[in-house]
């Protein structure tokens, strides 16, 4: 089970994230991407400090909107993941392809310099 947050403040969309990225839930996630590409959202961070498991569905997710996110010139950086969400990500080597900061200040940093 999923909770996503959304706001938005001036030129940034926050994404919070809280519990579990499952198959099932993965929807959700799916949908709250897809909602930030449509409304022209140009700087997403999406936050994860709460998020304690991510499946290879959720994962997958992420990755599909690599690409039109680039395409769409959104720039998006995750941060807050835990140890063991953050060995997944390393593991499958996401971590080379999406920008991940440790906490919220190096998060805007990160998203400010892209």
């Amino acid at each position: 089970m999923i909770a996503i947050n959304s706001k938005t403040e001036g030129l940034i969309e926050w994404l919070t994230l809280v519990g579990e990225v499952d198959a099932s839930s993965s929807i959700e996630l799916d949908k709250a991407m897809e909602a930030s590409l449509k409304n022209g959202t140009k700087k997403l961070l999406v936050n994860c400090e709460g998020l304690e498991y991510i499946s290879s569905a959720g994962l997958g997710v992420f990755m599909s909107y690599l690409e039109p996110f680039r395409k769409s010139g959104v720039r998006m950086v995750i941060y807050g993941l835990n140890d063991k969400v953050m060995n997944v990500f390393s593991i499958l080597g996401l971590d080379e392809l999406i920008k991940i900061a440790t906490n919220q200040e190096d998060a805007q940093t990160v998203i400010d310099q892209a």
